[in-house]
């Protein structure tokens, strides 16, 4: 075994969505014969492959929340959802403090890592870190477009945008240019709300989510410790909102992505199996078996995906505007419906908590009667779904999703155009580079009003699946990725790799 060059620490945020991007840091680090420290929550355990355990540069150490002794009993106030990310923060911060107490005291033998990259969602703990001399470089889970787009608004007080005005953003691409209604829908947090960045007192004061468009984004400021910057993006998707984000802060920024299992680059145009690609212990009522024979018995290019990921929802009732439009349609469709899905809060399973089962009101939204209506026309899935499974299969046309970047290159990989359903954040971006930009899917677009209907959802997909020109580019995009992980990102690798080692 080769020897290693030293060590490199990786803090994730708390959903899946953060953890697998994070999880693809660490082998690329280890490949660079670097030791990977991966510190989690231990409620995201099992969603850590064997392989990734095993792997001998690479190290999972897991924060246990019932470690430390019983606290009082909380409040009432504190089933809010701020105060379940505060506790969870401040047992995060307690642990990571705890870990850095043990291993890098100073005592021989005991040699401080390189560095420690930090999910910009977790940027509050960089204070920790250096109480030990720890450099901090940041790591956006998303692309380089929503924090480049967030930056510009804010420089080019996108806020104060007047009903009609469509305002170009200098140094950005016109295609991005902002209109009045764009920003007034990104004003509206999903019925999940927006989760607070910072625990009561690692890493300052309570903040409630991102600021509104238009405002000084957040991250600006809590990442201004650190020394470089890791997007989970390529030159393919990302290139002028890179540049644009390195000509504005002047500090290394490198985009080191999509930070997607090995297989989906080796497997090409085969079928993925999630099994065999990540960890899942995850409740369905379909297995990957049955998805794949139903699949199996759709024409080609046939069949819309809906999905929204494991972190955000419509409304009820916009879900119920969905149920509708999805029996009225005669596309084929499978509809991914997660346990507690309309219900405002932090997302079911976020911090571990298990789902209950005797109040009928913790179930979410979910259309009963649907599957039996529209027979084998449709697969509603509740709970976990083989995504990589059902984006790589011929079969599949379309994808109706709310545009988390996970999602959207793993769809743009394989080639399947996207209507973005975006909620919050991120999505917002994401959804308009897609369409805009990239121009492989289209926007629902509700205009003014707070709920998307059914007729507009019905349009929007008959618009996708029919859009031969959309089809046109996402194959061409796929194509790209089809060349394997790319050399762009490779390349980042490796200037980040020479920046570490030159500081030694």
């Amino acid at each position: 075994m080769e020897e290693m060059v030293g060590e490199i620490v990786v803090v994730p945020f708390f959903g899946q969505g953060h953890l697998f991007p994070s999880m693809e840091l660490c082998r690329k680090f280890s490949s660079f014969n670097y030791k990977a420290t991966l510190i989690i929550p231990s409620h995201l355990s099992s969603s850590v492959p064997s392989d990734l355990r095993g792997h001998p540069f690479i190290q999972v150490v897991e924060i246990h929340a019932s470690s430390d002794p019983a606290p009082p009993p909380p409040p009432p106030e504190m089933g809010h959802p701020r105060n379940q990310f505060r506790q969870h923060h401040q047992q995060m911060g307690d642990g990571i403090e705890k870990i850095l107490s043990e291993r890098y005291d100073g005592s021989p033998g005991k040699t401080r890592p390189d560095c420690v990259v930090v999910d910009t969602m977790m940027s509050w703990s960089s204070e920790i870190f250096a109480k030990f001399g720890i450099p901090t470089v940041s790591f956006f889970t998303s692309g380089a477009c929503s924090a480049a787009m967030e930056f510009a608004a804010w420089k080019n007080k996108a806020d104060d945008m007047k009903p009609g005005e469509i305002r170009i953003l200098p140094g950005l691409p016109e295609s991005m240019a902002l209109s009045h209604s764009e920003m007034k829908r990104r004003r509206r947090y999903g019925p999940r709300g927006p989760p607070p960045h910072s625990p009561p007192h690692h890493g300052g004061g309570m903040r409630h989510g991102p600021p509104g468009p238009g405002r000084k984004p957040m991250w600006l400021e809590e990442t201004e410790s650190s020394i470089a910057f890791l997007i989970n993006t390529c030159d393919a998707l990302d290139r002028p909102f890179i540049d644009y984000l390195s000509d504005q802060i002047q500090k290394p920024i490198w985009g080191v992505g999509p930070s997607l299992p090995a297989q989906f680059w080796e497997s090409r145009r085969s079928i993925l199996r999630d099994h065999e690609v990540r960890s899942s212990h995850h409740e369905s009522n379909f297995t990957e078996d049955e998805v794949v024979q139903w699949l199996s018995t759709k024409p080609r290019r046939s069949v819309i995906y809906v999905s929204f990921g494991s972190e955000v929802a419509p409304t009820m009732e916009e879900s119920a505007e969905l149920a509708s439009a999805l029996e009225e349609s005669t596309r084929p469709f499978i509809w991914v419906i997660q346990p507690g899905s309309g219900i405002p809060g932090p997302p079911v399973g976020l911090f571990g908590e298990k789902k209950k089962t005797t109040d009928s009101n913790d179930e979410g939204y979910f259309p009963h009667g649907l599957q039996e209506r529209i027979g084998n026309r449709g697969l509603i899935i509740k709970g976990w779904a083989p995504q990589l499974l059902i984006l790589s299969h011929s079969s599949t046309g379309g994808f109706l999703s709310h545009c988390g970047w996970n999602s959207a290159v793993e769809s743009m990989g394989r080639g399947i155009p996207i209507l973005g359903w975006p909620i919050r954040g991120d999505q917002f971006s994401n959804a308009k580079l897609i369409a805009d930009h990239l121009k492989v899917g289209h926007v629902l677009s509700s205009g003014e009003t707070e709920t998307v209907k059914r007729d507009e959802i019905s349009s929007g997909i008959e618009k996708l699946m029919k859009d031969e020109e959309v089809e046109k580019g996402a194959l061409a995009l796929k194509s790209i990725f089809e060349a394997g992980f790319p050399e762009s990102s490779t390349a980042s690798f490796s200037s980040f790799i020479k920046l570490l080692l030159s500081s030694k």
